[in-house]
């Protein structure tokens, strides 16, 4: 088996990084507006913070497609993280910065490594 999947493990947790600094950094005004104008359009926290995954899910999309020059890795990547961030937001789980990104990591892996086992 290649090694692929490490490398899309490693892409989507340097994904999410960026994603993290740009928005809370770079752009933390803009993102704070935005929430405000999908918060007045819908109609509870939970579908603002479905659409905040979401907004995440697209934008590692694009990062990974562009990375591997594949849209469906692209995909792939952006759905089993919008995933994992549902299942731990779901499931109340109290970790550290590390923990999740352990979680992350090692979910991510094993789904690709699936994908890439066949």
């Amino acid at each position: 088996m290649e090694i692929l999947w490490f490398y899309i493990a490693v892409a989507l947790a340097i994904s999410d990084e960026v994603h993290s600094k740009v928005m809370w950094s770079v752009l933390a005004d803009f993102y704070i507006l935005l929430a405000g104008i999908i918060k007045r359009n819908v109609a509870s926290n939970i579908r603002l913070w479905i659409i905040h995954e979401a907004l995440e899910a697209v934008f590692h999309f694009f990062i990974i497609s562009i990375v591997f020059l594949s849209i469906e890795i692209g995909v792939l990547a952006a759905l089993i993280h919008m995933v994992v961030d549902l299942y731990h937001e779901f499931s109340s789980l109290k970790m550290t910065h590390l923990q999740h990104r352990a979680l992350h990591f090692t979910l991510e892996s094993i789904f690709f490594i699936l994908i890439f086992a066949v």
